[in-house]
């Protein structure tokens, strides 16, 4: 499923756009691409415009990449992107993983560019001193190395025991695009990530309607600590997807597809 390319500052930004309808922006976790949500495209683009984008340097989206990209840097750039594709009706920002660390940003600086927020398999906290030091060294290594450096560390911690085992599709398409992921694009979203800002403390303040939906066997964002994050957000609504890690819209499309639709109809119009 390939995009077409829309000019965001210095970057020719891939972006599927599809359907029509309240506006939904589905963001991609670390080190993938707009293909993660290919069990959501086509089937919510039936009833909402779904804009799926390739964050800077991932995916299609290639561009000269400075050695760092902060969360708030891709934030700004999917505000301009919504610039670009003439969309000034708030829209729903669904991030995974790093997507949901963007949609931190995403509220703390375009506030008003939203109509709801729906979090998936992510985290509030920054990381510790030894997570980014973790991170730093990662990228360095990447650089070095390439993106395989990455594939191999995460791959056995995205997905349940058993579907590692058993060798899912969707095991194999995600490692095939982490091993396809730019190594500068890589690195820089590392050193990003490494010093993105604690968010929990801003989490009580949040006034649009939210979402949280968590693999019921994620290993990387814990469900308790998910369950939490919704629990602190005022009226925010958490869903656990039984029987998928960390991955939950690729593993159990159906489940989170049913999870995001109620949650855009349940909207005021």
């Amino acid at each position: 499923m390939s995009g077409n390319k829309v000019t965001v500052g210095n970057l020719q930004m891939n972006v599927v756009d599809q359907g029509s309808g309240r506006p939904l922006l589905l963001v991609h976790g670390f080190p993938l691409d707009h293909t993660m949500w290919q069990g959501q495209i086509a089937a919510l683009a039936s009833e909402f415009r779904v804009i799926s984008p390739d964050l800077r340097g991932f995916g299609q989206s290639i561009a000269a990449t400075s050695s760092k990209t902060t969360m708030r840097e891709y934030a700004d750039e999917l505000a301009q992107l919504l610039d670009a594709l003439e969309i000034t009706e708030p829209v729903v920002f669904c991030g995974l993983s790093m997507g949901g660390y963007v949609a931190w940003q995403f509220y703390a600086h375009h506030r008003q560019r939203l109509a709801g927020l729906i979090v998936c398999d992510s985290r509030a906290v920054a990381d510790n001193e030894k997570a980014a030091a973790g991170r730093l060294e990662t990228a360095t290594k990447v650089e070095t190395e390439g993106s395989q450096v990455v594939a191999d560390a995460m791959l056995p911690k995205l997905f349940p025991a058993a579907a590692v085992e058993r060798d899912a599709d969707f095991v194999t398409a995600t490692k095939k695009v982490m091993l396809a992921a730019p190594p500068a694009g890589v690195a820089a979203a590392l050193r990003g990530m490494a010093e993105r800002p604690d968010f929990t403390k801003e989490l009580a303040k949040i006034d649009v309607p939210t979402l949280i939906i968590c693999g019921a066997e994620d290993a990387i964002a814990p469900p308790a600590e998910m369950k939490e994050i919704a629990e602190t957000i005022p009226g925010a609504k958490y869903v656990s997807i039984a029987g998928a890690g960390h991955m939950a819209p690729l593993e159990k499309p159906a489940e989170v597809n049913a999870a995001i639709s109620a949650f855009l109809k349940s909207l005021p119009k």
